[in-house]
């Protein structure tokens, strides 16, 4: 009988050299057992037992039909992330082809796979399949690089699965396999892999591909990092004998679905996104008379109660996690070769908003501070509303008025910025100055009473002063939360004396002429009149040397700040003021802000 040695858990050479002599890594097998496994790897090293499932169990398909998607050539062209689109153009939640092509609507949620993460999520992408996907069919039989294809269905594969309800997962993965439910309305990728099954045995399949049972398994069937859907068909699948374990793993698997989902639209990312976690007591938004209804006027305690609530909702999943684990090991009966721990890095929910240190879940609240500031500029800038969940303007050429008037809202609790453009600078020269209205943001939703308490309690989240936050690491951050594809866009000289924010779906021709008639200019000559005040004192016989030393220190900054500002409103600003440049949100942000990259904050990797 061959003898085998496994080596492939080692990383480093001397690692391996000394595995090599360790008897615990020699087997022996026989090349018949072999064929026992679905594609006939050579696993030497499973036991009797696996070769046992392999051999007598049903396989994953032929129960349930692992598909691949699309595949569009050109993701530039036919692909966006939600946020960049006209709202009123997405298809959400229809469930056939026919339907679809009679809304007329353009763009439908695309299932592209994504990070690793399980049960629910990375619902990020639309794709253009206006008329039964017109455009991308005859783009991929006329794509000059693919001579090869001379029909769609080339390139677009399984349509009559399309919008139908799934079980998904990403083709590559370099470490973990995570499976997630995806509800009925998606078109899916090439890499976004989906599995179609009754809905009687949907939550089961979820809850055992997401299980440490399939992850073991694949790693026999397949060496590779990708996840085929030939692979996944090969899954050895036994059924519990008890209705009530399966019921069991079903309501398991639902709340774990639950769990994932309510994390995933607690960010504003999320299309089902309602407002700040913060803002949130017992599932909702509470209004109240025109007014916003806080139990307790402290941020520091609304964080807490954040904190307290998602540690139970991680704990929860972790717990779930570890039972199903067990649940599948007693159904296989791989005792004696897994264990169902769950290891807390492994639970796929608040990675941005947590970190495991010492085995414990540790919150940041700077994180947390920096989404509740950013959706509090959504509110400035009319994208939400404390007056309603979700979103307020979306829709391109949507006014203030109009979206009101739709959500039929007369007083609204904190007013959108009038004119789209909020001053970003480093004093309060304006009446619409970001920090300002932040300051009174926080005094509308947490009331007056805690002010100094509140903004203190953010500014040591954030380590750093709210204005320095606006002025070096709001639109950072801003990039970052949108995959570079940002729906805010900061007007900036290039030396940043002059920022100031516009939001893209309330863009018009006439917005930087705003911003230049009413800000730009505006600010030179605030700043004109502030020199003029400070060489007063540089004059004064009166003042002291200390005052006029500062004085002098403030005009030559302002000298410098001046020039800047002046040369880049003469060169660029004033270009674009007066050419009063139209946008299509169809095009996505990379072609219309990379249209004004001359006066917008430069994002790395975006425009050319």
């Amino acid at each position: 009988m061959p003898t085998y040695i496994r080596l492939t858990d080692y990383k480093s050479s001397e690692e391996k050299e000394k595995g090599f002599f360790d008897p615990k890594n020699r087997y022996e097998a026989k090349q018949d057992d072999f064929f026992k496994i679905p594609g006939s790897p050579i696993a030497y090293w499973v036991s009797d037992r696996v070769k046992e499932i392999f051999e007598k169990s049903e396989k994953l398909g032929e129960i349930a039909e692992p598909k691949g998607g699309m595949s569009t050539s050109d993701n530039e062209r036919f692909l966006r992330y939600w946020n960049e689109v006209n709202y009123a153009n997405i298809a959400f939640h229809f469930e056939n082809l026919i339907e679809a092509k009679k809304s007329n609507l353009k763009w439908f949620p695309y299932n592209k796979g994504g990070e690793f993460r399980k049960w629910y999520g990375n619902m990020d992408y639309l794709v253009n399949y206006l008329n039964d996907g017109l455009e991308v069919k005859m783009w991929v039989v006329s794509n000059p690089k693919d001579p090869k294809t001379t029909h769609w269905s080339r390139r677009l594969f399984n349509t009559e699965y399309y919008l139908k309800s799934s079980i998904s997962w990403t083709l590559i993965s370099s470490s973990n396999f995570g499976a997630r439910y995806f509800p009925t309305g998606f078109i899916f990728d090439s890499n976004g892999l989906s599995v179609f099954i009754k809905d009687s045995q949907k939550k089961y399949l979820l809850s055992l591909l997401s299980s440490k049972i399939s992850k073991y398994f694949l790693k026999i069937i397949s060496s590779t990092i990708a996840f085929l859907s030939g692979d996944i068909k090969k899954i050895p699948i036994f059924f519990p004998k008890s209705e009530a374990t399966k019921q069991q793993i079903d309501q398991l698997t639902q709340q774990n679905i639950d769990i994932s989902k309510e994390e995933w639209d607690s960010r504003e990312t999320s299309w089902d996104f309602k407002a700040s976690p913060l803002l949130i007591e017992n599932g909702e938004l509470r209004i109240e008379n025109g007014e916003l209804k806080i139990e307790n006027g402290k941020i520091e305690d609304a964080y807490e109660r954040y904190c307290e609530y998602w540690r139970e909702k991680f704990n929860t999943l972790h717990k779930n996690e570890e039972e199903l684990n067990r649940l599948f090991i007693d159904i296989y009966e791989l005792q004696d070769e897994l264990t169902p721990d769950v290891a807390l890095e492994d639970i796929t929910i608040l990675k941005n908003e947590a970190k495991i240190v010492d085995g414990k879940l540790e919150f940041k609240a700077d994180e947390i501070m920096k989404q509740f500031i950013s959706y509090a500029v959504g509110v400035m800038l009319g994208r939400y509303s404390l007056d309603h969940e979700g979103l307020h303007i979306a829709n391109m050429g949507e006014s203030i008025e109009q979206a009101n008037s739709k959500f039929k809202t007369q007083n609204p609790t904190f007013e959108a910025d009038d004119d789209n453009v909020i001053p970003v600078l480093e004093d309060d020269y304006f009446k619409d100055d970001i920090a300002s209205r932040f300051v009174q943001f926080v005094k509308v939703t947490f009331g007056e009473e805690n002010l100094s308490q509140n903004l203190r309690f953010i500014e040591d989240a954030l380590k750093t002063t709210i204005r320095k936050y606006f002025l070096k690491g709001f639109y950072e951050d801003h990039i970052k939360r949108y995959k570079k594809r940002p729906i805010y866009w900061m007007v900036s000289s290039p030396k940043k004396g002059f920022m100031s924010l516009i939001y893209m779906h309330r863009y018009k021709p006439d917005t930087f002429a705003r911003v230049r008639n009413s800000y730009l200019t505006e600010y030179i000559a605030k700043l004109e009149a502030h020199k003029e005040t400070l060489a007063l004192t540089t004059s004064s016989d009166t003042a002291s040397n200390a005052d006029k030393k500062s004085a002098n220190k403030q005009m030559k900054n302002i000298n410098t700040k001046l020039k800047e500002i002046i040369e880049f409103d003469r060169d660029k600003m004033m270009h674009f003021a007066q050419n009063q440049i139209e946008i299509d949100l169809d095009d996505g942000v990379k072609v219309n802000y990379c249209k004004f990259k001359d006066i917008l904050y430069p994002t790395t990797g975006l425009c050319k």
